[in-house]
Parts: C-alpha cells; sequence; structure tokens
C-alpha cells in the first residue's frame, strides 16, 4: 500500500513541489483540508478531502476539520505495535508516515493596528497544535514537517535513504514541532495577559503571574563578551522584528558586543525626535558623546568631538538619514557599527569604501522590548523598560536661581543623555553637547570628578545632570567650583536641604526632577 502524508498549512510556500515530489518521485497518497486541498488540486496533484476520507463532513465554519479518530489514530499508531495495526485495519484506518502542518498566522494577525479580539481569538489554531503534537511524540514511527524550510532536507532524506527517513532527523523534526507549538501557545497567552486584565490586578501595568521566554536564532555568533564564551542571537516572533529586521548594508557580521552596544544606541537616541539632527557615540554601552545641530553632520561632529579618544572603535546612531556630508565625516575615523533610520544613495557609495565598517538601517529606532529581563541563578528578573518621557513642567525648582528657557532646555538635554548612562552617572553638557561623562562609579563623587575633570575650562556656564540624589553637599561645592551654572537630580536624599542650601549660596540653580533613572 502507498504511503500516506497528510497536508494541512496555513503557509502555502513550497507546499506544491513538495507535493508533486511525493507523488511523482515517491508514490504517496495525499490526504489534505480545505485551502490546502484546492491548492494541490489546482496543481492536478491527486488529493483526498480530509472530509472525504474521515466520512465526516468539516463543521462549525472550518473550525472541526482534521480532529478526528482517522486522522489521530492514523497518527499516534505504532507501526511495530500489533495491537495498534489491528485497531487500525478494525476501523478502516491508514498509518501516516508524514504530517505537514503550519498553524494559523496568530502572531501576523494581532500585529495588525485595527485587530480585534474577535480576530485574534478567531486565529488561534487548534487541530494544527494537536496533530504537531501527536506527530512529534509518534516520531518514531513517521515524520513531521511545521515548516517550508524542512521540505527540502526532508526529500533529500528520503533521496539519500531510500525512502526510509532515519530517525535522527524525524527527532530533529519533532522537537523543532513542539518548539514551534510552545512559541505559538506563548504567543497566545502573551497577548491574553496584555489584553486582559488579571483578576486581582492592582494596576493596569502589573507583570503578570507566569512569564515565558522564547526566541528562534537569527545567527551563531563567533563567540560572546569574549573568545572563549559561546553565544547565538535569537529573535522573538515568527517574523523579523527590531534588530532582526534591520537591514546590514555592508561590514562584516555582527558580534554580540556590537548587537549589546546598537541596543544601547537605539535607547539613547529614541530621547531624542527627528525634529532636530541628534547623533551619539557609544563604546560598552556608554555614551562617550551625544550632541545636536542644526544639520545631521554637524549635531555627528559635536558628538565626536565631545570625547575624540573614546570615540575610536565606537557605536554611532543618528536621528535621521544618513547623508553625503555625514558620510564623508563618518569615514574619518575607525567605527564598529553605524545605525540610523535610512542613508541615501551617496552617502551608501561613501561609506563602501570602508568595507569592513557595519553599517545597518533600522527605520523604527524608537521601539524597544516591552519587557527587560535579567536572568539570574534559579530564574529572571522582568522589569518594565524605562521610557518615561521627562517632562521639565513636572520638575521642582529648589533654589531662588530659576533657569532661563535655554537653560531649562539645557538641562533637559542632560537630563535625557544621564539617564543612559551606567551608574553612579554624571553628565556635563553645554549647547546641546557633552562635555564630560562620569560612569559606573561605586561613589557619586567619583563620577563627578571625572565628568568635570573631562569637561575642564569648558565647565564654566555649563549643567550637571546626576542619575541619583546627593546624600551631602559636597558634590554640589564641586560643581561649582568647576564653573557649573545648573544642576539636575531626582532629589529625594535626606539630606536635600544641605545640597539646596550650597546652591543657593554659590548661585547655582538646581532642579529636582522626583524621577531616577538608574542603569545597572
Amino acid at each position: 500500500m502507498a504511503r500516506l502524508a497528510l497536508l494541512s498549512v496555513s503557509d502555502k510556500t513550497g507546499l506544491v513541489d513538495l507535493a508533486k515530489a511525493l507523488v511523482e518521485e515517491f508514490g504517496f497518497d495525499l490526504i489534505s483540508s480545505g485551502g490546502t486541498a484546492k491548492a494541490i488540486a489546482a496543481a492536478n496533484l491527486p488529493v483526498t478531502k480530509v472530509s472525504d476520507y474521515t466520512g465526516s463532513p468539516e463543521i462549525l465554519g472550518g473550525r472541526v476539520k482534521t480532529l478526528h479518530p482517522k486522522i489521530h489514530g492514523g497518527i499516534l499508531a505504532r507501526q511495530d505495535l500489533a495491537e495498534d495495526q489491528q485497531d487500525l485495519a478494525d476501523n478502516g484506518m491508514r498509518p501516516l508516515d508524514l504530517v505537514v502542518v503550519n498553524l494559523y498566522p496568530f502572531e501576523q494577525t494581532i500585529a495588525k493596528a485595527d485587530v480585534t479580539m474577535a480576530d485574534a481569538i478567531e486565529n488561534i489554531d487548534i487541530g494544527g497544535p494537536a496533530m504537531l503534537r501527536a506527530a512529534a511524540k509518534n516520531h518514531a514511527h513517521l515524520t513531521v514537517l511545521c515548516s517550508a524550510e524542512q521540505y527540502g532536507p526532508y526529500l533529500e532524506a528520503l533521496r539519500a535513504s531510500a525512502g526510509q527517513v532515519p530517525l535522527a532527523f524525524r527527532q530533529e523534526c519533532a522537537r523543532a514541532a513542539f518548539w514551534h507549538t510552545a512559541s505559538y501557545d506563548q504567543a497566545i497567552a502573551t497577548y491574553l495577559t496584555q489584553s486582559i486584565s488579571e483578576p486581582g490586578t492592582a494596576e493596569p501595568d502589573a507583570l503578570p503571574q507566569q512569564w515565558a521566554l522564547s526566541g528562534r536564532q537569527q545567527a551563531t555568533l563567533r563567540y560572546g563578551e569574549n573568545p572563549h564564551q559561546t553565544a547565538a542571537w535569537y529573535r522573538t516572533g515568527s517574523t523579523p522584528t527590531g534588530w532582526a529586521g534591520a537591514e546590514q548594508i555592508q561590514g562584516k557580521e555582527l558580534s554580540y558586543n556590537n548587537l549589546v552596544d546598537l541596543e544601547a544606541a537605539r535607547r539613547i537616541i529614541a530621547e531624542f525626535p527627528a525634529d532636530r539632527p541628534a547623533a551619539a557615540v557609544l563604546k560598552h554601552t556608554n555614551p562617550c558623546g551625544v550632541g545636536m545641530g542644526d544639520s545631521l553632520s554637524t549635531a555627528y561632529r559635536r558628538a565626536y568631538d565631545a570625547d575624540d579618544v573614546s570615540a575610536f572603535g565606537g557605536i554611532v546612531v543618528l536621528n535621521r538619514a544618513i547623508d553625503a556630508d555625514t558620510a564623508q565625516q563618518l569615514t574619518g575615523t575607525f567605527l564598529e557599527c553605524i545605525v540610523a533610520p535610512g542613508c541615501d544613495d551617496a552617502a551608501r557609495e561613501i561609506l563602501a569604501k570602508k568595507q569592513n565598517l557595519r553599517v545597518l538601517v533600522l527605520e523604527d529606532l524608537l521601539t524597544g522590548p516591552g519587557q527587560v529581563v535579567n536572568a539570574i541563578a534559579g530564574g529572571f528578573l522582568l522589569q518594565a523598560p524605562d521610557t518615561y518621557r521627562d517632562d521639565p513642567a513636572t520638575w521642582q525648582m529648589v533654589t531662588e536661581a530659576q533657569p532661563t528657557e535655554a537653560e531649562l532646555a539645557e538641562m533637559l538635554f542632560a537630563w535625557r543623555v544621564v539617564k543612559h548612562v551606567k551608574s553612579n552617572a554624571i553628565v556635563v553638557t553645554h549647547q546641546q553637547q557633552t562635555l564630560g561623562i562620569g560612569a559606573g562609579q561605586m561613589n557619586r563623587v567619583g563620577s563627578v570628578s571625572i565628568a568635570l575633570a573631562q569637561a575642564g575650562a569648558k565647565a564654566q556656564g555649563a549643567v550637571l545632570a546626576s542619575d541619583g540624589f546627593f546624600p551631602f553637599d559636597d558634590s554640589v561645592r564641586t560643581a561649582a567650583a568647576a564653573g557649573i551654572r545648573a544642576v539636575v537630580q531626582p532629589g529625594g536624599s535626606r539630606r536635600d536641604d544641605d545640597s539646596i542650601k550650597a546652591a543657593n549660596e554659590l548661585g547655582l540653580i538646581m532642579a529636582m526632577t522626583g524621577v531616577r533613572h538608574f542603569l545597572h
């Protein structure tokens, strides 16, 4: 008797070629349902509808097609067990040798801007996951395929083994099927968690009681943070988004550290709307220079000049498409990566002269992950990303000296940058350009000293931002001695009055934002 294959797919990619090879090269009989059967029949290939095979019509508007004993009996039967074979014979069933299933496009559906809950629910596949799980469980006796990418390797395996697919291949396909159904169920659970408030949830943004993370490998990376660490890049979702969906115009393959730095770059540039050109240069996830200007090339030059020593081998992020003038400047030093929302043809031609320079276009630099995950021994931590949009109108001006409109804008610029510097963080800026950055020190006084030393004489009339409050007035006095005009900090120390008193004594402006932006 001819071998039997069940084909029931939402994504018809490669379907006809697979069906043609199964029938004409290997003599399979095909059973199929709905649109899959129509596509196969339209290619003039013999196919039996599931409803004809089972003797039961599709019901409930197609919701019930393959949920039938003749289907699942054929999938789950153990071909080396006499009792199972007798059950098949007694019930007019045939064992299946191949199950090809992919699922309703749930993630594509919920990605639509106008999707309704009813649309999402209707795109939850029931029969497909049941068949995939059953076939994967019984992989000792049949093969399950859940992706068009597997069709070619499956046919090659048939050809190479006289029609008998090796167990190792079937095991790998079973593993893929279980991951497929697991990620599918996770997408559904996540959507429902985000769309329906959990009973007893006090706040709409409260984190769920259960959370799972899964991904599909985008690339194997040469190594991790260091050469002795293995690493790979995974994407979430069925379609590439974020960095997985970026266009790499040129350059070497991305490394683990490149990707970590690029995400830090995306976070900081998201602070600066494209209505005014902005640029940042980063090293080891910290900004070493941030600048704004009337043109993109000016913004980049200001970011670069802020710390041209640290900029060597850095990551550059821009909030506008790269033009020829900016590209010319970008080629003037060694950089690891450049990312922008676009890159015009003239700029591409200029950048191409640096073949190893990685240049990426990510149109949406604003959208980041909905949650931040940090692995710890025995579990992981989950938090909402720090996407808080700071508004100076909510700040408390705590000193006698009050800022002008221009000074307040400068304070906001400094505050937006310090948010993305590793704690303890201090940033000194003037005229929309960073002058000094103190990052990641074990005490705030150390960060103040580093930032002011880097700014040097340029600190005269500048703004100093601190990501945490000042527990003593020493940092305020040090800042004033260096020529700082205004300080912005979250406030909240029991000794805030000491810092305010010192600022008033020294003629400084001080704002307390009421919001802290630690970055560990």
